[in-house]
């Protein structure tokens, strides 16, 4: 028998929000995170605005030991799965250590531990350059540091496939609860908001330019020009309902119902792209039929064409306007790995205050779409089951079902 995996806590560390309800609060007003850059001087670069954790300092949440040895992507990590560690009241939890796991993602991994490592070198020597450098930046390095800090010594791993590795790495807690761990904390966190790491972002042609925040990420509109990066995201606990249930946990926000990944297939090849069938796959995988999805989190990318393919592949399974469709992630940029771990937890609030959080700045949104887009105010409505999708540079495609939690 399928057990059910059940997200029984939320850590997020967003733009907009430090901490779960002020980002949710943030988020159902419409305040967004987006601004200049100031984590470095971005004069010379054609990207200005970014949604960045300004709010957040690693001393008051991360092990002052642990500070110079890891990155900030991973000091917001462990943060986030601290609270949502807290969140499930789980730390504490009779669960041997054997029956705990982290699966988190990944998108380009330590950038700024790296970059400030490179500089000492070239301007210092290799002397300088520190021990850490050779785990600090590593893809694995926060999945690692949650697993160490918490005693989770399960099946522990990473899943890199860019902006829609937290719904991949979801879909993996999921199937770890099913084949027997009690306990998963799984989601992302990205930080590339360093010279080095902005300009590895600038190799996709799809960053936005424009240095008015409030102009500079409009997915599905009229006005799009490309999307804005940011840093943060979300951890989630995943547990086993009957265990969840067994140690009576506070709250169950929701459940993983549904998962599924596809690839696009090459340019040029003539087939179609590989989203709607992410979408498809996921809802045979929830048993559920696409009349009985209540809302759709969209990866709203900012980039016309592409917001025209993600249009016509929700489109295509629950026709014209079909389904009330959001993305609050204009508030924050994209978060690569942290983002749709950040729409996951969204999704789940969602469930739970029974609100569509709203899409701000977008004024003139593509009548051809089709969409049911949510604008800059939320919208009540019944909500049990919502789909968030997810893709990723270079062809990923993910899809998640999330449902109200068991009776």
């Amino acid at each position: 028998m399928s057990r059910a995996a059940v997200v029984t806590g939320i850590g997020i560390t967003a733009p907009n929000g430090l901490g779960t309800e002020a980002y949710w609060a943030a988020t159902l007003a419409g305040r967004s995170g987006l601004g200049t850059i100031t984590r470095f001087d971005p004069a010379g670069y054609p990207v200005r605005v970014a949604g960045e954790v300004s709010d957040f300092t690693a001393t008051a949440h991360v092990p002052n030991r642990l500070i110079p040895q890891t990155d900030h992507w991973t000091h917001l990590g462990l943060t986030a799965a601290a609270w949502a560690l807290a969140d499930a009241d789980a730390d504490g939890a009779d669960y041997g250590e054997y029956e705990k796991a982290v699966v988190t993602a990944s998108s380009s991994g330590g950038t700024e531990f790296g970059q400030h490592e490179i500089e000492r070198l070239w301007t210092k020597g290799p002397s300088w350059v520190g021990a850490y450098q050779s785990i600090a930046w590593f893809y694995a390095a926060t999945t690692g540091q949650i697993s160490i800090r918490h005693g989770m010594r399960g099946p522990c791993g990473v899943i890199c496939s860019e902006q829609a590795g937290a719904l991949d790495a979801a879909g993996q807690a999921r199937q770890l609860i099913q084949q027997g761990t009690r306990l998963v904390v799984t989601g992302g966190t990205d930080a590339s908001l360093c010279p080095y790491g902005l300009t590895a972002q600038l190799s996709t042609g799809a960053l936005s330019t424009r240095t008015d925040p409030r102009r500079a990420y409009l997915p599905f509109d009229a006005d799009a020009a490309g999307y804005v990066p940011g840093e943060g995201g979300a951890m989630l606990v995943v547990e086993d309902a009957e265990s969840a249930r067994a140690r009576a946990v506070p709250r169950v926000y929701g459940v993983i119902a549904g998962h599924a990944a596809t690839f696009d297939p090459p340019p040029g090849s003539g087939r179609e792209p590989g989203l709607r069938r992410a979408i498809e796959l996921a809802l045979v995988d929830a048993g559920r039929r696409p009349d009985e999805v209540d809302v759709v989190f969209a990866d709203a990318v900012g980039v016309p064409e592409r917001d025209a393919a993600e249009a016509k592949a929700i489109r295509e399974v629950f026709g014209p306007a079909g389904v009330p469709v959001t993305a609050p992630k204009t508030m924050t940029g994209r978060l690569y790995a942290g983002g749709a771990a950040l729409d996951l937890a969204t999704a789940l609030l969602a469930i739970r205050d029974q609100v569509v959080p709203p899409t701000v700045g977008v004024t003139a949104p593509v009548a051809g779409y089709d969409l049911d887009l949510v604008p800059d105010t939320p919208r009540e409505a019944r909500i049990r089951t919502v789909l968030v999708v997810a893709r990723g540079h270079g062809g990923f495609n993910a899809a998640a079902v999330v449902t109200a939690g068991l009776e």
